[in-house]
């Protein structure tokens, strides 16, 4: 019988998405080009599988902006329409392209004008590529015209590798079982092991108990009952 990988929503704290904290695995050419945007930059346009990292990377170019006295105008499908401009901008990003409604194409174009007009930077991400995005066609050309780059999901080695790097910082031991059983019956995208790694933490704390499977089986249990 195939395992079937559970979701954890909202478990434990989401941690701050920087660039220091990103694990680029196959993604080190995106990294970097984000790392080197300069005002009035050619679009970036990120695509890839949910849980690949777009929207950790989004996010991190905006704290970064802000870090350094930039702002970032910041949109997605849950934001209604209309999407206002504001000249005071360095960038704009834009995510989840590939499920925007009419509205919303009409205010990302509308963006896309007054960015061009402005030298504003526009980084967005969606999870096909440009010219598989079922958008209008202007839309759809725009995102695609500059630089696109294909984000791919960590490796279940390299997975591995950042929650035993974010376990030793915190000073937090995962046995092989522990770790194996992590990867083999949860979502294994690393915000949500991210996310349940921090819920851990807490819980093996507040218990004053090593982490343990049986340990990780009443957490989940407790979770649940709430």
């Amino acid at each position: 019988m195939k395992q079937l990988p559970l979701a954890i929503g909202a478990i434990g704290a989401e941690p701050e998405r920087s660039f220091d904290n990103f694990q680029p695995g196959a993604n080190g050419l995106a990294l970097m080009h984000l790392l080197s945007l300069a005002p009035g930059a050619a679009p970036v346009y990120l695509w890839g599988p949910a849980g690949s990292g777009k929207t950790h990377l989004l996010r991190a170019l905006v704290q970064r902006l802000a870090s350094q006295g930039g702002r970032a105008g910041s949109f997605s499908v849950s934001d209604a329409s209309p999407w206002v401009f504001d000249e005071r901008w360095s960038a704009i990003v834009i995510d989840g392209c590939d499920t925007l409604d009419g509205d919303q194409q009409r205010a990302a174009f509308a963006l896309f004008v007054e960015a061009a007009t402005h030298g504003t930077m526009v980084i967005a991400a969606g999870r096909v590529p440009p010219v598989d995005l079922p958008l209008r066609e202007d839309l759809r050309t725009r995102l695609g015209w500059g630089h696109v780059f294909s984000v791919q999901p960590l490796s279940e080695n390299e997975t591995r590798s950042a929650l035993r790097r974010e376990a030793d910082r915190r000073g937090v031991f995962l046995s092989d079982e522990v770790m194996d059983y992590l990867l083999t019956r949860f979502e294994r995208d690393l915000k949500h092991l991210m996310a349940l790694l921090d819920r851990l933490d807490e819980f093996s704390l507040a218990n004053k108990r090593a982490i343990t499977v049986p340990m990780l089986k009443q957490m989940l249990a407790e979770e649940g009952g709430r």
